[in-house]
């Protein structure tokens, strides 16, 4: 389960593509996570992924 604060969720998803995936394609498709569910939910705090960093930034 993820966290469902945003700004604990941005440090959480950061780590695990950091220490443990190369894409946020390989951690939502491992996780079992909705990317575009994901990636709004950082979006309403001002957070996009970069694919060049593998990080929201």
């Amino acid at each position: 389960m993820l966290p469902q604060d945003p700004m604990i969720l941005l440090s959480y998803i950061n780590t695990k593509l950091r220490d443990d995936y190369s894409s946020l394609d390989a951690l939502c498709e491992d996780m079992a996570v909705d990317r575009v569910a994901l990636e709004e939910k950082l979006a309403a705090v001002d957070y996009r992924y970069d694919a060049a960093l593998n990080k929201f930034l």
